[in-house]
């Protein structure tokens, strides 16, 4: 499950909006607007790559972000 709020604080901390990141990203702002409004329960690996990149996220940010509930 993607921990939206720590993706919400990464957006913030790097100065974007939706419609930045959406631009940043290559995805569709409609697309993200109804990620986040499932709280990330959408996102794709390629959504989930694309927004790393575009976030400059390192590898344990992006375990903390889109992998926050362990699965044995």
């Amino acid at each position: 499950m993607v921990n939206i709020n720590k993706l919400k604080g990464k957006m913030v901390e790097c100065g974007f909006t939706i419609r930045t990141l959406s631009v940043a990203s290559g995805i569709k702002e409609s697309t993200l607007n109804r990620r986040f409004s499932s709280n990330g329960e959408d996102f794709s690996i390629k959504e989930a790559d694309s927004l790393a990149q575009a976030l400059h996220l390192t590898a344990s940010e992006v375990n903390a972000i889109f992998f926050s509930q362990f699965v044995a």
